[in-house]
């Protein structure tokens, strides 16, 4: 495969003023300064109804899921509600077993960078939750993440991240997951030996 690398950026609450969706675009520019070409699909865009084998396939999970499909990597943001992600981040990624049948399944071996941010100090448990989640969808979830907790002092009261200290590192998980898509693409793994070494230099 050659030209440029593609991330996709799911996230985003059902908020206009939507810290998460500011927090995933933050990332998604420091993915653009590592040299990819980026795509953010907002949760609320989507517009999709609750997920069922019954349902007839809306046309934007099918947008979403060709897109997911195709693209060298992710970057995750999602709200913390109640220890958790939000039901429409969940229901989103409920729909991608639309990528069952596909060669290879699902997200196998995409890199996938998870963001959260949360109004008190839980948001490490919506990484995790994440986690579990690409692990699922035989994604890899890159170590840099970012739970941005109390994150009433870190955006203003529109969803406008001011915390320029928050912004770097978003900007730096969205140049990690540029990195592990990369390798992937040359290498068909990702064994981060250079974060290994970066490490041990500080040591």
């Amino acid at each position: 495969m050659s030209g440029p690398l593609r991330i996709v950026g799911l996230g985003g609450s059902l908020r206009a003023e939507s810290t998460s969706r500011s927090a995933l675009q933050t990332a998604l520019d420091g993915a653009a300064g590592a040299g990819a070409e980026v795509q953010l699909v907002a949760v609320a865009d989507l517009g999709l109804p609750l997920y069922t084998a019954e349902h007839a396939i809306p046309p934007a999970a099918q947008q979403f899921a060709d897109a997911a499909h195709a693209c060298d990597g992710m970057i995750w943001s999602s709200p913390t509600y109640q220890g958790s992600v939000s039901g429409s981040f969940k229901n989103v990624l409920d729909w991608l077993i639309l990528l069952a049948d596909r060669q290879p399944a699902y997200l196998t071996n995409k890199p996938v960078g998870l963001v959260t941010t949360s109004g008190g100090v839980q948001g490490l448990q919506t990484i995790n939750t994440m986690d579990f989640i690409a692990r699922s969808l035989r994604a890899w979830s890159v170590p840099v993440v970012l739970p941005v907790s109390q994150s009433w002092k870190s955006f203003d009261p529109d969803g406008r991240l001011i915390d320029e200290s928050v912004a770097a590192q978003l900007r730096n998980l969205g140049s990690e997951v540029v990195r592990a898509a990369r390798q992937f693409r040359a290498e068909g793994t990702c064994d981060y030996a250079e974060e290994r070494q970066f490490a041990a230099t500080r040591r």
